[in-house]
């Protein structure tokens, strides 16, 4: 997807980007590059690819759900996908990024400043831990290709206050995952109220964006320290 079929994809979506956003997702382009030859950001390196598995992937969540002045806290973000083009799409979500790995943090603060975007907020915590004192305090929480559902949810769900969601970008295995996951979804306080499959490029690229929300809230004792939900998840 070279720049021009991103801003026609996203004109078919109802988006127009502005020439200053545009010049944000060129300057985090290249910034992501620059960054991954000292540290392992992502292995997606060539700008189409850039621009149609990171970029516009990322954004496909606000294809079907409406975002505006939201609290977003994206879980495990790597490389800053989903939250970081979302802001960038939407400056007025209040983002905060929690990822486990310090120097991933130091990236997405660098690309913060240089991006000039206000209102988000990168933290180096794991998330059960972070959950412990954000309890039910984001309107979404976000994950992207950071864990199987079944233990995704119990990292998440916690964090979400009740009436939001949890939206997760998942790919070949979502139904499989899904199965797997449901009764813990159920135990958290969540509830899956949509689920939209699609492909980037062909078939074997299969997307699948899931909607939960939170429709009550999560028992206290939940989420539960990380080698215990990863040893027998809900």
């Amino acid at each position: 997807m070279n720049i021009e079929q991103f801003i026609q994809a996203l004109n078919g979506k109802g988006i127009t980007l502005t020439q200053h956003q545009l010049h944000q997702f060129e300057l985090y382009y290249q910034t992501l590059v620059e960054w991954n030859e000292k540290m392992n950001l992502t292995a997606i390196t060539s700008k189409e690819d850039v621009y149609l598995k990171h970029f516009y992937d990322s954004l496909t969540i606000s294809f079907d759900y409406q975002l505006d002045n939201q609290s977003l806290c994206d879980i495990g973000a790597g490389a800053g996908f989903p939250s970081i083009p979302l802001k960038i799409v939407y400056p007025n979500l209040k983002v905060t990024i929690v990822d486990s790995l310090t120097k991933r943090i130091t990236f997405l603060k660098h690309l913060v400043s240089i991006l000039e975007l206000d209102n988000v907020e990168a933290i180096s915590s794991r998330a059960e831990e972070y959950a412990k004192d954000h309890r039910e305090s984001f309107d979404i929480v976000t994950a992207r290709a950071v864990a199987r559902l079944n233990i995704l949810d119990e990292l998440c769900l916690p964090l979400v206050k009740v009436n939001g969601y949890f939206i997760t970008l998942k790919g070949l295995k979502a139904k499989e995952e899904l199965i797997e996951a449901k009764n813990g979804i159920e135990k958290l306080g969540g509830k899956l109220m949509k689920e939209v499959d699609f492909t980037l490029t062909d078939e074997n690229d299969h997307r699948c964006n899931m909607f939960i929300q939170k429709v009550k809230k999560t028992p206290s004792q939940y989420p539960r320290p990380f080698g215990k939900i990863k040893k027998k998840p809900i």
